[in-house]
């Protein structure tokens, strides 16, 4: 059964009655001041420009002006501006991000699976987690919904959907370009060219060329410095007629370099006697691998890894969207897309300069999409009903190269060998109504069902060499898997958003998510593990209440959103330590039953003056636990927090301007903190990352047609990392995928 509600907790009736609360107070401030100069801020939501008032979805807006003084290069930078958001690099750069929102995410870095967070560029949904690294140039905005989304959008998602949307072609000559150069050899190249064609057509091409080194420093001499050379390519088309709207998009990504260099985090103060260090001491100088390697300092940043592994990204699409204007009130919308992605990805996973563990992820991946949506107003009602297809062909070509150094030793010495092809079919209906009770209160209706197919079949070789000094060794068969998975389902939502005045609505939702299963073609190490690879479809049921208000004399707008998710045989990928010992972990994608998830959040934005501006933003999710759970090897996990999930994230920024020559000199400093979590499901206090913050800003010159800005990124140096990946079972230490330290440089922005 659908739209089937759980009982809320006390915690969650709680959160009810704060936004209620809110909601008063909004009313009894509104209704005494004179509201009628408001800024509007608008999004696409619900597929139609809308006030963010007027709907009942926790969504943030961010403009691309934002993006781009906050020197945001792509997609994995987005969580300082969303409360409840995290997004990280995962295991390093160019390989699937891990998303998260409000406790549903992907952690999984191997390029089989689909997060239940979707990416929707310029309308088009990207398909598998491969395609969510996407660079942020020549923006409009970027929008976060926050809980299932399905009833209005291409693909079913259980956790959220971001909304990625380019700036659009106009009727004007015109464009800009900045140069900027930084510190760890950093430089940026940007620019956007406009030019109308015809009175009706009007192009825009835009590209962005990064070329940088990263901050973690390789003291290895053999391995070359680890940096990329990202080249980004736009163009957009577009023509207005009288009934007919045509976007019409391409676009290129060319990525190459040296793969940011893993770290070791050894867990023996003495090897021999396997005598553990304690989670703080880990990672020191004092403590060692299995092996007896440390790289002999405690500089955070310092590794010492033969890192010659090479990326390579080539990645290419195009789009058509048509708007077929029938009346005024009704319209139909086309959007065809074609996307494809060629990638290698080499690494190194234990982190020293030995060959222990080295590997590569191949990668050809194929998306087609088809969407149609119809669209009619009757009245103060709206309805929306639609058809989507999606296509993508996901061919791996994959290896994992273990103990290289024993072959001849020890059996344990191989080379996995897997090449796996999955396809993936998904056909969905889905509509929604927004029917309007009266002036003040509309509710909302909408339903959905999903029919989705994965195909798979895994084929795996062995390599082995019979003494120490054969590099080539024996190639033999391992196993051939096929199969398919197929499912379908009915997932829907219900809400009423009531306005308390123009500027000002209190809302509440339920919406039922639903994510197919499929088939997880990571490091499979046994046929008996590549058998059991497949795994089955995930359902969410979430409530929210929320409540939106803006007291626009005083240039406020706050919006308050509480939420109770009943997540039903959820996904998680699980770092699972193998039953025989010394052997590399198990990589498995499990549905662990139930999880119980719950929180709230807070967003403000505050101008007191014309030339101050302050934001804030909290998160706050005390409960985020699976109910009962017990892993293939009989660990019991009932009660641990989930992965990858803080109980508190919050950010903030102020933004003051003053005059100077005529000119306005403009001065941002902006915080995102998120407290303590776990990398996986064990709550190892090894692979835990500390709460902490990254403090970012800007001092900008800017004149009518040019500026000139100096930035920085983390001007705290912060030591944080985005994937601690336990090992220690098999090698005696954890990966460390560290993030960022501090960056800093000057740009120059010309406009015409």
């Amino acid at each position: 059964m659908i739209l089937q509600p759980a009982c809320f907790s006390l915690s969650a009736i709680s959160i009810a009655l704060l936004s209620c609360s809110f909601a008063v107070f909004a009313e009894q401030i509104a209704q005494s001041k004179d509201v009628e100069d408001i800024e509007v801020i608008e999004v696409y939501a619900q597929k139609r420009l809308q006030r963010i008032q007027d709907v009942s979805v926790a969504v943030t807006s961010i403009s691309g002006q934002a993006l781009a003084e906050q020197q945001i290069k792509d997609t994995t930078e987005l969580s300082a501006f969303t409360p409840n958001l995290k997004i990280s690099q995962n295991a390093a750069e160019g390989t699937p991000p891990a998303v998260n929102i409000r406790g549903v995410g992907l952690i999984d870095y191997n390029t089989s699976n689909t997060s239940p967070i979707a990416f929707y560029v310029d309308d088009v949904v990207v398909g598998s987690a491969n395609n969510q690294i996407v660079n942020l140039f020549d923006m409009e905005q970027v929008e976060v919904l926050r809980g299932p989304q399905g009833t209005l959008f291409g693909r079913n998602t259980t956790g959220g959907a971001i909304l990625l949307r380019s700036a659009r072609p106009e009727q004007e000559f015109g464009g800009f370009f900045n140069v900027s150069v930084g510190n760890n050899s950093s430089s940026k190249f940007e620019g956007a060219l406009n030019i109308p064609l015809t009175d009706a057509t009007a192009m825009r091409f835009s590209a962005s060329h990064h070329d940088y080194e990263y901050t973690t420093n390789n003291i290895y001499p053999a391995s070359p410095e680890a940096g990329l050379k990202q080249s980004n390519y736009r163009l957009l088309l577009s023509s207005q007629y009288d009934d007919l709207s045509v976007l019409f998009k391409a676009h290129l990504e060319d990525w190459s370099g040296i793969v940011q260099p893993v770290g070791s985090i050894g867990i023996f103060k003495n090897p021999a006697t396997q005598e553990l260090c304690s989670p703080s001491e880990a990672g020191s100088s004092s403590c060692f691998d299995v092996f007896g390697f440390n790289k002999g300092n405690d500089n955070f940043f310092d590794v010492m890894v033969n890192n010659d592994s090479p990326h390579d990204t080539e990645g290419q699409g195009a789009s058509l969207n048509l708007d077929w204007q029938f009346s005024e009130t009704t319209s139909l919308v086309s959007v065809s897309s074609f996307d494809d992605l060629e990638r290698d990805h080499a690494f190194n996973c234990d982190g020293s300069p030995a060959r222990l563990c080295e590997g590569n992820l191949g990668l050809d991946n194929q998306v087609f999409t088809q969407e149609l949506r119809l669209h009619h107003q009757f009245g103060d009602h709206y309805f929306i009903a639609g058809l989507f297809y999606l296509d993508e062909r996901i061919k791996q070509d994959n290896y994992n190269d273990i103990l290289r150094e024993l072959r001849g030793i020890t059996p344990r010495a191989l080379t996995f060998i897997y090449d796996n092809q999955i396809d993936i079919t998904s056909a969905a209906m889905f509509a929604q109504l927004d029917y309007a009770l009266s002036d003040l209160t509309t509710v909302t209706a909408g339903l959905r069902y999903t029919d989705e197919t994965t195909d798979y079949q895994s084929v795996s070789h062995i390599n082995v060499g019979v003494d120490p000094n054969d590099y080539v060794g024996l190639t033999l068969p391992y196993y051939t898997v096929s199969g398919e998975v197929d499912d379908n389902q009915l997932s829907g939502k219900v809400a009423i958003n009531h306005k308390i005045d123009d500027n000002s609505t209190v809302y509440y939702s339920f919406a039922n998510g639903f994510k197919s299963g499929g088939y997880n073609g990571g490091f499979l190490s046994t046929p008996e593990q590549a058998t059991l690879a497949d795994y089955g479809s995930e359902t969410l049921n979430a409530h929210e209440v929320g409540v939106k208000f803006a007291l626009l004399n005083q240039n406020l707008s706050v919006n308050v959103a509480g939420f109770y998710y009943d997540y039903k045989d959820q996904q998680v990928f699980m770092n699972q330590e193998s039953t025989i010992p010394g052997a590399p972990p198990l990589q498995l994608l499990e549905n662990v039953g139930n999880s119980t998830i719950y929180g709230s959040e807070v967003e403000v934005f505050y101008t007191p003056t014309n030339d101050l501006y302050l934001q804030f933003g909290l998160g706050y999710i005390p409960e985020a636990n699976f109910d009962e759970f017990i892993d293939p090897t009989g660990k019991v996990l009932t009660d641990n927090r989930l992965p990858f999930t803080s109980e508190w994230n919050v950010s903030g920024l102020a933004n003051y301007q003053v005059p100077m020559f005529g000119n306005q000199l403009v001065f941002e400093l902006n915080f995102d903190y998120q407290s303590e979590f776990y990398f996986d499901q064990n709550e190892s206090d090894y692979a835990m990352q500390a709460g902490y913050t990254l403090w970012n800003g800007f001092i900008r010159y800017e004149a009518t047609d040019w500026d000139v800005s100096l930035w920085g990124k983390n001007l705290l140096d912060e030591h944080y990392s985005h994937l601690k990946f336990d090992l220690s079972s098999f090698l005696g230490m954890l990966e460390d995928f560290k993030g960022e330290g501090r960056r800093y440089g000057v740009q120059f922005q010309y406009h015409f």
